[in-house]
C-alpha cells in the first residue's frame, strides 16, 4: 500500500460543555485533568445568548487535546466505555468521528468523586493522511485534493481494523 494513503490519528479532543462559569466549570476542568493527566483549557462562548446569560468571551466549557500514544490510549478506553460499538451517524464527511460518554464513571479507571459531581463528555477524533500539512502551512497553503481526503467509509474500516470496533 502507498504510505501516503495510510490513515492516522491526528488528535483526540475531550470536551465538556458546562454553559456557565463558576464552580461547575472548575470541577469539569479537574475531571478532565484527572482522566487524561494533561492540563485542560477553557473554551469561550462565541455568540451572545441573553436567554442563558451568555456573552462572547465568557468561559463556558473545558477541553483537552491529546496526540500520539496518549491519544490512542484514551481512545481505547473510550471505546471500552461504549462497549466497542459506534454508530455510522458519528462520522462526518471528512472521516472524523465523535463519541459521547454520558457519565464519566463509565470510563475505565474513573471513580465517582462527590466533590466533582456527575459529568458527561465528548471524545472527538480527527483523522488525517500524510500530506495534510499543505492546508495548515504558513507559506503557500493549499487545498487537499479530493482523492486524498478521507471518506467516512475509509474511516470506518480503519477503526474496525485498528481498534476492533463494531460500526452499527
Amino acid at each position: 500500500m502507498n504510505p501516503m494513503r495510510e490513515i492516522k490519528i491526528e488528535k483526540v479532543t475531550l470536551n465538556i460543555g458546562v454553559g456557565q462559569p463558576g464552580e461547575r466549570l472548575e470541577n469539569a476542568k479537574k475531571l478532565l485533568e484527572r482522566i487524561t493527566g494533561k492540563k485542560a483549557t477553557f473554551t469561550q462562548a462565541k455568540v451572545r445568548n441573553p436567554t442563558f446569560k451568555i456573552r462572547p468571551g465568557l468561559p463556558i466549557g473545558v477541553k483537552v487535546t491529546l496526540r500520539g500514544k496518549d491519544a490512542e490510549e484514551i481512545l481505547r478506553k473510550a471505546f471500552k466505555s461504549v462497549k466497542n460499538k459506534i454508530s455510522k451517524k458519528s462520522f462526518d464527511e471528512a472521516g472524523n468521528f465523535s463519541i459521547g460518554i454520558k457519565e464519566y464513571i463509565d470510563f475505565p479507571g474513573a471513580k465517582y468523586d462527590p466533590e466533582i459531581g456527575m459529568f458527561g463528555f465528548d471524545v472527538v477524533v480527527t483523522l488525517e493522511r500524510p500530506g495534510y500539512r499543505v492546508k495548515k502551512r504558513k507559506r503557500a497553503p493549499s487545498k487537499v485534493g479530493k482523492h486524498h481526503r478521507i471518506k467516512p467509509e475509509e474511516a470506518m474500516e480503519y477503526i474496525k481494523q485498528k481498534f476492533g470496533v463494531e460500526v452499527v
